[in-house]
């Protein structure tokens, strides 16, 4: 039960937005979108991979792990939090097979105790960032949400587990003002256009920035997983989203649960696949150098295919992106790194 001192909320303050994860790729994009429409914002991140951005300077910054559930009330009713974006966690599918621990505390845990929080001092809307991981191997051309769950590692399995906590907990409530959001994202890439955020530049976690360096010389050179699956030229299939719609898609679904929208799963993605060598070619175009790659084993745990059937969301919300051009998304991922490289 929440201490008496945390349930006294600042009724003085605005109502705030708290983004977990804030200093991230894909929450520091969101919290960008937020503060351009006037938002109050809050964030909370540990800094454990993400970085404090000079646009941080425009929210309310608190350091610190989500689990912390004395601190998240405290900081809850402190800032008159009554909307959550919960994008931290851990999202590296290798290393959840290495470490898989850390993925239920940090993916599974921390959401158990956001939404207890949630509850407890009654935030109205929660957001929560989850992934395409959690579907598994998908025999359909496009998945949709009512596609069977069955993932492949401990990272989707630490993410479906969190999706139904939210789920169940927000069944067991009597709570009508009680709204939540589950976005299952596909492959989130890109930089924002006035490069103020992007991914990490040194040791980037996903194919578009580990295609970059290869073909900028500043790392070694990639290795596709792969080239057996039942795909157009035998590498891996992903349907990729421009971060800045992440963002933009983020804050129409925060709108519409407000406004009294019907909760809900919905896929975040364009619904077009590119393969691994799709990728490459593309990248090569952009940079003007070859990429040096070799053909390695399937990794554990990972899919063949996975492109997202987007249907739901687009139609319930209303929304359309507006990045949605594979050399777009390298374009912008691009004139990140090369930012980097001179800062």
């Amino acid at each position: 039960m929440v201490a008496l001192k945390f349930m006294e909320r600042a009724h003085k303050k605005p109502k705030s937005i708290l983004v977990t994860g804030g200093a991230g790729f894909i929450g520091g994009q969101t919290v960008l979108s937020l503060l351009s429409k006037g938002e109050r914002v809050v964030v909370l991140d540990d800094l454990s991979t993400g970085m404090i951005k000079p646009y941080h300077k425009g929210t309310r910054f608190y350091e610190g792990q989500v689990q912390d559930f004395d601190a998240l009330c405290g900081i809850i009713c402190r800032e008159n939090i009554d909307r959550i974006l919960h994008f931290a966690g851990s999202i590296r599918v290798d290393e959840s097979l290495r470490d898989p621990l850390k993925y239920y505390d940090n993916n599974t845990n921390a959401t158990r105790t956001l939404v207890s929080a949630a509850v407890n001092t009654k935030v109205k809307v929660l957001i929560f960032s989850s992934t395409a991981a959690v579907y598994g191997t998908t025999v359909s051309e496009k998945v949709d949400e009512n596609h069977q769950c069955n993932p492949l590692n401990p990272y989707g399995q630490s993410k479906l587990f969190a999706e139904k906590i939210i789920q169940e907990t927000s069944r067991s409530l009597d709570q009508p003002h009680y709204k939540y959001g589950i976005f299952r994202y596909f492959n989130v890439a890109g930089a924002d256009h006035e490069l103020r955020n992007g991914q990490n530049t040194l040791k980037p976690d996903h194919l578009i920035g580990r295609t970059i360096n290869a073909a900028l010389g500043l790392g070694e050179e990639l290795t596709v997983y792969g080239d057996a699956y039942e795909t157009i030229d035998g590498t891996g299939v992903r349907d990729y989203i421009h971060v800045m719609d992440v963002a933009d898609a983020h804050v129409a679904f925060l709108g519409y649960l407000y406004d009294g929208g019907e909760s809900g799963i919905c896929n975040l993605g364009y619904g077009q696949g590119y393969s691994v060598l799709q990728v490459l070619k593309a990248v090569e175009n952009i940079v003007g150098s070859p990429v040096p790659y070799k053909i390695g084993a399937m990794r554990d745990g990972e899919a063949g295919s996975v492109i997202a059937d987007v249907n739901r969301f687009y139609t319930a919300v209303g929304w359309l992106p507006h990045h949605n051009d594979l050399n777009h998304i390298i374009a912008t991922a691009y004139h990140w790194i090369l930012k980097n490289r001179r800062d």
